[in-house]
């Protein structure tokens, strides 16, 4: 799987995850990419995935945060735009709505968060299924 990942400085991949994909790609065909660039890495992209700017334990980093992520990686309807016409929408949930995500592409007819957390459910019974 090609996979583009855009964040700004200071807020990259572990350069060793970066490291390992890309050698595993060499194997596969696939591309990685990590980009400053946001429009860059959606363009012609079958989906887009983002996650909170500010995860649990982090909220005393909050405003700085906002204020290096939003708006230009903020996935709106403008950035969406830039990916396939039939490319969908994931969040692994919970969003922070209006920070990482706008309420027309979260809600949107291309959004699969939903089924990828029903999905998720369905995952997390089947481990717990094994450790019983």
């Amino acid at each position: 799987m090609s996979i583009s990942v855009a964040s700004p400085e200071g807020y990259r991949p572990d350069p060793d995850a970066v490291k390992f994909a890309k050698e595993a790609a060499q194997e596969s065909g696939a591309h990685i990419e990590v980009t400053s660039d946001p429009v860059g890495a959606v363009e012609n992209s079958d989906a887009v995935y983002t996650d909170t700017f500010v995860s649990m334990g982090m909220e005393k980093e909050k405003d700085e945060r906002e204020r290096i992520f939003i708006p230009r990686y903020q996935v709106n309807e403008e950035l969406f735009a830039r990916a396939k016409p039939d490319a969908i929408f994931m969040h692994c949930l919970p969003a922070h709505r209006g920070e990482e995500v706008t309420n027309a592409v979260i809600d949107g007819p291309r959004s699969a968060v939903w089924d990828q957390a029903e999905n998720r459910l369905h995952s997390s019974k089947g481990v717990l299924s094994l450790i019983v």
